[in-house]
């Protein structure tokens, strides 16, 4: 084979495998993307873990108290003109390693990129979709398998909100779930999550 064969596959191998690492870093940056890190917002469907207990978004949606599935996540009035009603659909698991109960925390709120804080309405005690504070033991979720929330559309137990229009032009939202009482003079543990809103 001639010299100048030679250099034009050892030109073209050079050319694939640069083409392939390129392939492979890209294919990487995509899965890190999607993989939560301790301390940053997670993604909605992906997990983050807090004080024993694995939280994951489902689903952030508005709600229409007009329409007939969504009277059933919220018999309440309309919200006021110039505000929304939005539903953040929350799956709560304790780990499987648990070795003691864990409670799931309702200190929750969103917080818009400007720093203003909205937080949850009070739902009616005999609501089947409503999220709660509650004692999981190893492996068990909020909401269990048998429950309504957890058949229904959203997969999960709800958190809602009102918020104003306008205030959905300061997206992204980030929804905060700030664990127990921490040691003196240390912040509490939050989970944070980026919401499709």
């Amino acid at each position: 084979m001639s010299g100048r064969h030679c250099r034009v596959r050892r030109t073209l191998t050079a050319s694939l495998v640069a083409l392939l690492l390129g392939t492979a870093a890209c294919g990487g940056v995509a899965g890190e993307d999607r993989a939560f890190i301790p301390g940053d917002a997670a993604r909605e469907g992906i997990a983050a873990e807090l004080e024993g207990i694995d939280y994951e978004v489902f689903v952030t949606r508005q709600l229409n108290t007009f329409d007939p599935e969504d009277e059933q996540y919220y018999r309440g009035p309309p919200a006021p003109p110039g505000s929304a009603y939005f539903g953040v659909f929350l799956r709560a698991c304790a780990l499987e390693d648990l070795e003691r109960t864990a409670t799931t925390s309702t200190a929750i709120k969103i917080v818009d990129t400007r720093g203003q804080e909205y937080r949850p309405l009070p739902l009616d005690p005999d609501n089947p979709f409503a999220y709660r504070r509650e004692s999981l033991g190893r492996g068990e979720c909020l909401p269990n398998s048998a429950s309504a929330s957890s058949f229904g559309p959203t997969g999960g137990a709800m958190v809602l909100f009102r918020i104003p229009v306008i205030a959905t032009e300061n997206r992204p939202f980030e929804l905060e779930i700030e664990g127990g009482p921490p040691a003196p003079r240390r912040p509490p543990r939050v989970a944070r999550f980026e919401l499709d809103l």
